[in-house]
């Protein structure tokens, strides 16, 4: 059975509490993410939700992981409390060297701003901005000057292929365009770690190699450790290692097996 939530969630701490930066315990080499006795659960109109009940995993520094799973099993749910995006009811996450799940609010974004790059199955650019106005904000976000943030979204938008589209607003670009984009958004500040939910979800067979590919080039030119949630085995094959979150556990599927 799942231990109850604590009264007080960490994010509710003081906002000028200072991160708990634990590389000691338990986040040592060559584990970039680790979760230990992991629990979700939800009250909803029908009851108590578990979505994870002692769920443990280690993500190797380095390591492509692919996530596969049933539509609400919780996958989104897993990236989130990676990404200190969400909380675990109990249990312990560690990230890039850090207890994110003992941050602040503040922290918490604080951390994902340096530490996590985050790309959704939706680009979510703003469409009043331009490409290199939309890769940018990251760094204009966390005080950067608006000549080095362009500077630095110019170089990225150059490592997507994009470099002809940086004056194009969102609308003016394709599905695969505003995905590579989001992708530049979201590396812009050279985190450790990238997070992917369903980043081709939206895209034709076609266009999610091309976009799949590219993600395989940034990861390995950049040394991140990745975690990609994707219905597609096709691409979930091209990763290291591949889990499927079910009934709240994981367990580890060969890379040659079908959906």
């Amino acid at each position: 059975m799942e231990s109850a939530q604590s009264p007080e969630s960490p994010r509710s701490h003081a906002a000028g509490a200072q991160p708990l930066l634990r590389p000691e315990a338990p986040l040592a080499h060559p584990f970039s993410i680790r979760l230990r006795n992991l629990h979700k659960a939800y009250q909803t109109g029908r009851g108590r939700l578990v979505l994870f009940d002692g769920l443990d995993l280690d993500v190797e520094e380095g390591e492509m992981l692919a996530v596969v799973g049933e539509s609400g099993a919780g996958k989104s749910t897993l990236l989130h409390i990676m990404g200190a995006l969400d909380e675990p009811s109990s249990g312990d996450v560690y990230c890039a060297s850090t207890q994110v799940n003992q941050l602040t609010r503040r922290q918490a974004a604080q951390f994902r701003n340096r530490q996590i790059g985050y790309v959704w199955q939706f680009h979510y650019l703003l469409p009043e901005f331009t490409a290199i106005e939309n890769v940018a904000m990251p760094l204009l976000a966390r005080g950067e000057t608006k000549a080095r943030a362009l500077e630095r979204a110019e170089k990225w938008l150059k490592e997507v292929e994009l470099s002809d589209r940086a004056s194009h607003r969102a609308g003016e670009l394709s599905g695969g365009e505003q995905q590579r984009v989001s992708l530049a958004r979201a590396l812009v500040t050279e985190p450790r770690i990238l997070l992917a939910d369903e980043p081709t979800g939206d895209l034709d067979a076609r266009t999610s190699g091309v976009v799949f590919d590219l993600i395989e080039q940034l990861h390995r030119a950049h040394r991140l450790t990745s975690v990609i949630v994707t219905h597609n085995m096709t691409l979930a094959r091209r990763c290291s290692r591949i889990l499927r979150l079910e009934s709240g556990r994981l367990t580890v599927i060969s890379p040659i097996a079908e959906n």
